[in-house]
């Protein structure tokens, strides 16, 4: 009769492993320390700071027309809404009021801008949970197609600097409407192209359903906006609840998810790219002809002494503007509220209890841009 050996006890140690800052799944210069027991991560540590570039504080050694180019480098997959942000709050600061025809073309501008940042999403989003690099080849035919037009309007396909506080730097092209038409046709077959390639696929759902998940009682608890927040329940857009340029005037609808998760996350931007394309076409339907700027603007904008805080709602949430003056020609005190920040706050709560690789997907679905955290 042979003996049973006794059982061994043995020491375990969880171990740390570093994602980023130089990795593909990061979106940019971001760095996790994940805590790993096994393939199960149980703590998450981000470290941000590595795209710091002062853009806060050089605005406010820029005069209030200089100032637009740094919100393009700051959220660069979103230029137009960034730009929209800073001059609406010059505008209210020196109570301009911009005249209509700027109004119909900035929004037009910057819901392509969701659309062309959108696109960027779904493409990186389907490499970063490994099911096709198709998507990625598909949804930049799209966004090509997007910055042409833009290059076309602005002169430059990414570092516009087009929005002026007032309105608008010129005019746009003569063909103007026909080719925003000619964009939203292709567009349209570009979403239905990633609807199909990815939302019914079984490995993609497999790979997104029930991970990530974020109830909306956290969401905002974290300060999370836009489609983070909209897919944990939460109804919350500023283009509804505080209606700015004229999106009082038109329909659309606020894709809201059930359960929080990565899956509903990609489910809310791709309906959103839908009402993206339906608010375009309202918006050219009402698009008439008349003055870009004021009468007499100056051509050296001085406000008067004041504060104000303007938030839109960019791609990736609430995109604010906190901006002081003491009078003159820039801002005092300039300090931008980055959707991105708060999104990545919640990136610890979504991640613990999952796999590693899991980890590349949730933080893909939070969709960041680094210098608009870093700023």
């Amino acid at each position: 009769m042979t003996s049973m050996a006794p059982e061994q006890e043995f020491e375990t140690q969880d171990l740390m492993i570093n994602m980023g800052p130089q990795h593909p799944a990061t979106h940019g210069v971001f760095r996790m320390v994940l805590q790993v027991d096994g393939e199960v991560v149980r703590d998450v540590v981000s470290h941000i700071g590595y795209m710091h570039r002062g853009g806060e504080k050089l605005s406010e050694t820029m005069d209030f027309r200089q100032g637009i180019g740094f919100m393009d480098r700051t959220e660069y997959l979103a230029q137009f809404n960034a730009e929209l942000s800073y001059v609406m709050a010059v505008e209210k600061l020196m109570d301009i009021e911009v005249p209509e025809r700027s109004q119909w073309i900035r929004m037009i501008l910057c819901e392509l801008n969701r659309l062309s940042s959108h696109f960027m999403f779904t493409g990186a989003f389907g490499t970063d949970v490994g099911v096709f690099g198709t998507g990625f080849t598909y949804a930049f035919r799209e966004r090509e197609n997007i910055l042409d037009l833009f290059e076309e309007i602005t002169g430059d396909r990414l570092m516009y600097a087009y929005f002026r506080p007032g309105g608008l730097a010129w005019e746009v092209t003569d063909n103007f409407v026909a080719r925003v038409r000619e964009v939203l046709n292709v567009s349209k077959q570009g979403i239905k192209d990633m609807d199909g390639l990815l939302t019914e696929n079984e490995i993609f759902k497999a790979r997104t359903q029930g991970i990530g998940v974020i109830s909306a009682a956290d969401a905002i608890d974290w300060g999370s906006t836009g489609p983070v927040l909209r897919a944990s329940g939460v109804p919350l857009d500023l283009r509804r609840t505080e209606p700015y340029l004229k999106y009082a005037e038109v329909d659309f609808d606020v894709p809201v998810g059930k359960v929080g998760d990565v899956y509903d996350r990609w489910l809310v931007r791709i309906e959103e790219m839908r009402q993206s394309v339906r608010i375009i076409e309202q918006c050219l339907t009402k698009l008439q002809p008349g003055p870009i700027l004021p009468e007499r603007m100056p051509r050296m904008l001085r406000t008067p002494p004041g504060e104000v805080y303007l938030r839109t709602e960019a791609p990736r949430g609430e995109y604010g503007i906190y901006m002081v003056s003491k009078g003159g020609n820039r801002p005092h005190r300039l300090k931008i509220r980055s959707a991105c920040f708060a999104n990545l706050q919640a990136l610890r709560d979504m991640t613990i209890g999952s796999y590693v690789a899991d980890a590349v997907v949730i933080l893909g679905s939070l969709d960041i841009v680094l210098c608009e955290v870093d700023r």
